[in-house]
């Protein structure tokens, strides 16, 4: 008896940690211009910043969206670009 009270514990709290990963990533506004601190980095091949860093992996989930959209793509698959991301731990997405 005391170990389905134990089960139903640790199920209860796998959904409230799933849930809440939900709400986490559906609270990401996908916008571009929140890595413009990483432009200088990209364009002139030197270390992102911290921001820079902290910005691309808010904006993670969006980037198949900047990769298929055909006035972002040029900027978001460029050589600079690769290397902010690798330089800040983000891998490149697979779309």
């Amino acid at each position: 008896m005391k170990a389905s009270y134990v089960a139903i514990a640790l199920c209860t709290v796998l959904v409230v940690m799933l849930a809440t990963e939900e709400v986490s990533v559906a609270a990401v506004t996908c916008n571009p211009t929140e890595l413009s601190s990483c432009a200088n980095a990209i364009s002139s091949n030197t270390a992102p910043s911290n921001l820079c860093c902290t910005k691309l992996n808010q904006q993670k989930p969006c980037l198949c969206q900047y990769l298929n959209n055909p006035n972002l793509k040029q900027f978001v698959n460029s050589p600079g670009a690769r290397n902010v991301a690798r330089a800040c731990g983000v891998p490149f997405p697979r779309c």
